[in-house]
């Protein structure tokens, strides 16, 4: 039995009444993890908040995807994984891509695959990377900045999966053709 209310515009708290109406308008539909973040309106300011600042970083698209992917794997948030998963498939991004971040793999493009090993080192060390893993990321390519901008998505992302898995948000339907599960 669950305590949390997967919530509608009409039943959220009013404060959270906007939020779950411009996430509606975005997809189309009111994914069940906003629902549930509804009940605290903060909560969901700050997850829309921080991921709107993640989404205006210098890190493409796709390279956003990457940082998001790695924190949903690690922290083994289903929902994260499959909806992610449909954005990269939008962004174009190959099968290979897509099937190595699911899995936590090497990623087959160097520049990527040094993004992916730093988030997990920045959420290994809970940020205290080590010198030779930053310079790892910067030798790709990376700026100083970046680094930070990591750190944002992995706040807004810890945020999302931290909720949905208290939550235990269930995957929609117009996710489960990238549901997934972490390996045993």
């Amino acid at each position: 039995m669950s305590v949390f209310t997967a919530h509608t515009t009409e039943t959220a708290p009013a404060a959270a009444r906007r939020a779950v109406e411009g996430v509606r308008g975005r997809f189309g539909w009111l994914p069940t993890p906003v629902a549930l973040m509804a009940e605290s309106p903060q909560l969901l300011a700050g997850f829309l908040t921080a991921n709107a600042g993640f989404e205006q970083t210098d890190l493409t698209p796709l390279e956003r995807e990457v940082v998001v992917l790695a924190v949903a794997t690690t922290n083994e948030c289903h929902v994260c994984v499959a909806l992610h998963t449909g954005k990269l498939t939008q962004l174009g991004a190959t099968a290979e891509l897509i099937a190595a971040l699911r899995t936590g793999s090497a990623l087959p493009e160097p520049r990527l695959e040094a993004l992916r090993r730093f988030t997990l080192a920045v959420l290994d060390h809970r940020g205290a990377v080590p010198d030779e893993q930053l310079d790892d990321f910067l030798t790709a390519g990376y700026q100083p900045r970046h680094a930070l901008d990591v750190v944002l998505g992995i706040g807004a992302y810890t945020m999302s999966t931290f909720a949905n898995r208290l939550t235990r948000a269930p995957l929609d339907q117009p996710l489960t053709a990238h549901a997934w599960t972490p390996a045993a």
